[in-house]
């Protein structure tokens, strides 16, 4: 039955946009790029892969004329044109399956992260609208503040969610299925949210954002019963968001192109493949630990305050991807030890490359993050890519990797010279 609210112009566009996604995604290419980063995350790498993240570039699709006016089709058919473009012009390894992904969370999932109680509301003040950059409110104040957080509790409206799913499948379920599940920490608008499926843990996020980084640092001398008792009231908090996902069947298997962990996919042979006929267990998904509001503390202080609660969170599920942007290289054994299911392993351009290529060897993916300043600036460094990317290469000849380029945050990052910036990188590592 049509759907009045859609006007035949933006139905007629976003099934044309479906079909040629469809027609990829069924092709050969993806098949066997499937394979290789399948092969990768198994350990077993037939070359190292690439993969950027375009959606972070300002000014991204600034040629592309929307033909949309609804705002979920509007974020539709953004997901479906960065996806597009990013397969067209930038010679990447990214991957298409056959249907969209709809998240549930923000749309119909009740689960505030800003909140923990009446007298504990996380408020962001942002440089200017949708900026990055921000400044908490710090609502924790002293020690004795902690008594006033309170569990969240979490609640579902499923019927919001599943009447997008019906709008879509509309006007295209017949040419790309649409699947319902999982959920996207970062992103808020419906339609367009990249970052679904990571199983993002984020106890630091919210001690960072609760406490503010000062306080962390000193309760940690002066109060770390206080920093503790936070740490553990998190831990219980994600232990019963993930309870509550389980029960209302909300968590789908992220073995396939949803981000396993910052923009690195999912496949991979020891999980259950997307479209697995049994009910989704933790131990079935990958997660992402990261801690990048503790890389100020020493590594014995990290052990001690914050990785037994990130590790107690990581190990309920099958898989790990570890870190984002933060150094990991001077804290990497406590991490290999602490975290059982470790397989990722996130190398930014804080980090010893040489000192990681050593300890991670082929145990586990050298997931390599380029330093964006080299091409995000006015004047593009590409001398700085070559030498670093060559540097890449040489120290990581005996490891699994992959490349994520992510965080270039500028109009100067155009896709012209996002292509040039992965064609380099691919030069130096041989692909």
């Amino acid at each position: 039955m049509k759907n009045n609210a859609v006007n035949d112009n933006e139905r007629a566009a976003l099934r044309r946009i479906a079909e040629k996604f469809s027609d990829i995604a069924k092709s050969d290419l993806m098949a066997e790029r499937k394979k290789l980063w399948k092969a990768l995350h198994d350990l077993k790498p037939q070359r190292p892969m690439i993969l950027f993240e375009p959606f972070s570039i300002e000014g991204y699709l600034s040629d592309y004329e929307f033909q949309c006016q609804d705002t979920f089709l509007r974020n539709v058919e953004t997901r479906l044109i960065f996806l597009l473009k990013q397969y067209e012009h930038l010679g990447d390894d990214v991957v298409f399956e056959p249907y969209f992904r709809l998240p549930w969370w923000r749309m119909g999932l009740t689960a505030t992260a800003k909140e923990y109680g009446d007298d504990v509301k996380i408020e962001e003040h942002h440089a200017k609208k949708e900026s990055l950059a921000y400044l908490s409110n710090f609502p924790l104040k002293t020690p004795d503040d902690i008594k006033k957080l309170k569990p969240r509790v979490f609640k579902i409206d499923k019927k919001p969610v599943l009447d997008l799913k019906d709008k879509l499948e509309d006007i295209f379920g017949d040419i790309l299925p649409v699947k319902l599940g999982n959920f996207d920490n970062f992103d808020v608008d419906p339609g367009n949210q990249p970052f679904t499926g990571n199983n993002f843990i984020g106890i630091t996020w919210d001690v960072f954002k609760l406490v503010g980084s000062e306080n962390m640092m000193l309760w940690s001398y002066d109060h770390p019963e206080a920093l503790h008792e936070l740490c553990r009231f998190l831990v219980e908090d994600r232990k019963q968001f993930y309870k509550f996902m389980l029960e209302q069947r909300l968590l789908d298997f992220n073995s396939d192109n949803q981000f396993a962990g910052p923009s690195s996919y999912g496949y991979v042979s020891d999980l259950p493949a997307c479209g697995t006929n049994k009910e989704v267990q933790l131990t079935d998904l990958w997660t992402w630990p990261e801690s990048q509001e503790s890389e100020p503390f020493s590594p014995a202080m990290f052990n001690e305050f914050f990785l037994p609660y990130i590790a107690e969170i990581a190990n309920m599920f099958g898989l790990s991807y570890y870190g984002c942007c933060e150094r990991v290289t001077d804290r990497f054994e406590y991490i290999a030890k602490a975290i059982k299911n470790l397989r990722v392993v996130s190398i930014s351009g804080w980090s010893d490359f040489e000192r990681a290529a050593e300890l991670l060897s082929d145990r586990y993916v050298y997931s390599r993050k380029p330093v964006p300043a080299y091409v995000s600036s006015e004047s593009a460094s590409w001398d700085l890519v070559e030498k670093e990317a060559l540097r890449t290469a040489k120290a990581t000849k005996n490891c699994c990797v992959e490349i994520i380029f992510r965080d270039a945050y500028s109009i100067h990052c155009t896709p012209q010279r996002s292509a040039q910036w992965i064609k380099i990188w691919k030069k130096a590592m041989g692909i």
